[in-house]
């Protein structure tokens, strides 16, 4: 059995003696590193070090320029989407940033029945989403566990015709080994969690009470998830906390550490960046800000640096930076989004118990006609998922580029039953167009998988997918 009682694969003085005060790099250099990274070998903690100095406009925008490059190589113009179902926000940890936090009385404290999150799901159903990520506060109902369990349960089992939630991911507090085990039994994607902080010091200081105070504890929780068999988890940091240079170092130390003793990094990347939050000080001036500039920097330097791992950009950030953020790497966003329970029914009630406060309020066709837009094929598929291509399966065929033979087709099958079965005429008029264009710019392979499935999609079937 893998334990860990301290995070000592999270090496401070490592960090710190590679960002000590040292020159810009030069331009020659920067450019040995794209050279290397456009060849998909990824980046060291070093060299991403090195990325994060570039401040010269020229230097940056050859930076944007191959991390795009890499983005489109791997995943071509795909966009998974997916929405967060928040099922209670009922806490006992005590995170300064957080309108969670137990001492909050400013928002009200709601844990949802499974009927009502039968009805968040079916509101969810109804938009056309197929992936969820289940959300809850770090504070059990009586119910315990279970209550967890009966949810994910609840989204699976709730249906509306052919609409149907096809994955149901979870952001949790960390577990133990065997709860992680109940997890994957419960048929989960990916295990997301994030790390708010990798900076000791700064972690001590915004989490005052409750078993988040745990550094090391909350650091392993990937540890014992992958021991239990859950191999898709998502990594993350709440920027703003500490220097985002130190956390995107320690971030890489991270996946060092899982790559080492698991043999494959984190499915996903997630990069929530500090918004302000009903009832926290600190969440509406955060100790070390994130420019645009660098968040935008940020992103692309790790694209380069992880090249096959998903990256996220949630609704916490607004239109115009998410849709910079799709040109530098990112491949998965959420749309239409809620950020408290019972959000999608009462579309009031973000006022008085969201988490955060949203950037991007936009209903999830707004966000799908603007990606179309964009250039990019919005993807509903949960197939990897279902068809067993996981952790090291989804490596051994992304790094050969064989995935895209299945991705592809899948996102091109499953927006056509989002066009068919939700969108509004206009809508549907500019997605077969971008249907269309997708097409003609496949190969002979990807053809031939791809029309047949969306010739049945088009005569009514439904959940096509290879």
């Amino acid at each position: 059995m893998i334990t860990h009682e301290k995070a000592d694969f999270i090496n401070p003085e490592e960090i710190e003696r590679i960002l000590a005060p040292r020159p810009r790099p030069a331009a020659s250099r920067v450019r040995e590193l794209l050279v290397k990274a456009r060849e998909m070998q990824g980046l060291t903690i070093d060299e991403v070090a090195c990325l994060s100095l570039v401040e010269s406009p020229e230097l940056l925008e050859e930076i944007f320029s191959t991390a795009k490059k890499l983005k489109e190589d791997i995943y071509g113009s795909r966009l998974v989407l997916f929405a967060p179902l928040y099922i209670s926000n009922r806490c006992a940890n005590e995170c300064t940033y957080c309108a969670f936090r137990a001492t909050n009385t400013n928002i009200k404290r709601r844990t949802l029945t499974q009927e009502e999150i039968a009805e968040e799901t079916r509101i969810l159903i109804r938009q056309g989403q197929k992936r969820v990520l289940v959300v809850s506060g770090e504070a059990l109902p009586p119910q315990g566990f279970q209550y967890i369990l009966d949810s994910i349960a609840t989204v699976y089992d709730t249906k509306i015709g052919s609409g149907e939630i096809r994955r149901v991911n979870v952001n949790l507090a960390p577990q133990t080994t065997e709860r992680f085990r109940l997890l994957k039994a419960a048929n989960i994607g990916t295990f997301q969690l994030f790390q708010e902080t990798y900076h000791r010091p700064t972690y001590a200081s915004v989490h005052l009470k409750g078993a988040k105070r745990d550094y090391d504890w909350r650091t392993t929780a990937f540890d014992r998830a992958m021991e239990a068999g859950i191999d898709d988890v998502g990594i993350g940091v709440l920027f703003g906390l500490y220097d985002w240079r130190f956390e995107i170092m320690a971030m890489m130390q991270h996946i060092r550490h899982l790559e080492e003793t698991f043999g494959v990094g984190p499915h996903t990347i997630s990069f929530p960046r500090m918004e302000p939050a009903l009832g926290s000080e600190v969440a509406s001036q955060p100790p070390c800000p994130v420019s645009d500039s660098d968040f935008l920097k940020m992103v692309a330097i790790m694209r380069l640096a992880v090249p096959y791992t998903g990256m996220i950009m949630s609704t916490r950030e607004t239109a115009a930076v998410r849709r910079a953020t799709l040109e530098l790497g990112i491949s998965q966003i959420s749309a239409g989004s809620r950020t408290d329970p019972g959000g999608y029914k009462d579309s009031e009630a973000g006022s008085n118990g969201g988490q955060f406060q949203l950037g991007d309020h936009r209903s999830i066709e707004e966000v799908v006609s603007d990606v179309v837009s964009l250039g990019f094929l919005p993807s509903f598929c949960t197939a990897c998922y279902r068809m067993g291509r996981t952790g090291h399966d989804f490596m051994d065929l992304a790094k050969p580029g064989e995935i895209k033979y299945h991705c592809h087709p899948n996102a091109l099958s499953t927006f056509q039953e989002y066009l068919s079965d939700y969108a509004s005429p206009q809508a549907k008029a500019a997605g077969e167009k971008l249907i269309s264009i997708e097409l003609q710019n496949m190969d002979a392979r990807q053809t031939a998988c791809a029309l047949p499935m969306l010739n049945k999609v088009r005569r009514g079937e439904r959940d096509v997918f290879i």
